[in-house]
């Protein structure tokens, strides 16, 4: 009650709420240099042409690890003509869309694999949907190595009724089989395995410039991590945009 009565007040005095409101900024900006996991979000997603001026460069290695249709691939390839990438995809129905998408195109190579902390074989929970007007049918947007919990909660019309085995190569494992040294980009989309593609891949992530990544702060997969948890586990990555299920990080080991 005295909350309500406190903001019906402030309607009438619309400069003292304005002074207010940029107080509470401006205490989140300073709370968010210890506490990073509490920077403001940006509203919207991520302006894929900013990578052009973020990378610096017209040739760079990008990863993208959990690449599913290749649509994310061409875009790259679109800001980047002459870019090198390295896309994982795990999903026998992706994959098949992807090389549909892109062919046999030089500038790119597809890993049929998941990216994990183990090198050898891991279940693959693969989504699925429920018939709807309107929800695409045969989802497979949310497979993940990472057994689905609240996401059963959270989005009901996914279904996750087939588990099979699935190749897997911790990140570094692959790096030092590629022969790669330096990564421009990562940007990772592995449905709550986030946990499992850092611990595989220390040195791989010390080797590269930014990293894109999804997080959630609820365990929509079981073990998943929040975003504390994982900037925890990334101390030489500074962050840069935090969405609302998003975050991009910048290696303030590397230029």
């Amino acid at each position: 009650m005295l909350v309500k009565t406190l903001k019906n007040w402030l309607n009438h005095f619309p400069y003292i709420k304005q002074v207010l409101k940029s107080i509470k900024r401006n205490l989140l900006k300073i709370a968010s240099i210890f506490r990073p996991e509490l920077t403001p979000i940006t509203s919207g997603t991520f302006d894929l042409d900013e990578l052009v001026t973020l990378l610096g460069n017209d040739d760079p290695v990008i990863l993208e690890v959990g690449a599913n249709d290749g649509s994310h691939t061409a875009l790259f390839l679109e800001l980047f003509p002459r870019a090198k990438i390295y896309a994982f995809e795990p999903d026998p129905r992706a994959c098949e869309k992807f090389q549909q998408r892109l062919g046999t195109d030089p500038r790119v190579v597809l890993e049929k694999i998941a990216i994990s902390a183990i090198d050898g074989e891991i279940d693959f929970f693969m989504s699925d949907s429920r018939p709807s007007e309107h929800i695409p049918a045969h989802w497979d947007m949310s497979s993940s190595i990472r057994k689905p919990k609240k996401h059963l909660e959270v989005f009901p019309w996914c279904t996750f009724e087939q588990t099979i085995k699935v190749p897997t190569h911790r990140l570094d494992t692959w790096l030092q089989r590629a022969g790669i040294q330096h990564i421009d980009f990562i940007w990772a989309d592995v449905q709550g395995a986030e946990i499992d593609l850092i611990q595989g891949g220390k040195t791989a992530l010390a080797h590269t410039r930014y990293f894109y990544t999804e997080y959630a702060n609820e365990e929509l997969y079981e073990g998943q991590v929040c975003l504390r948890d994982m900037l925890r586990l990334l101390p030489n990555f500074q962050l840069i945009y935090r969405f609302s299920g998003d975050v991009l990080l910048k290696n303030k080991c590397l230029k």
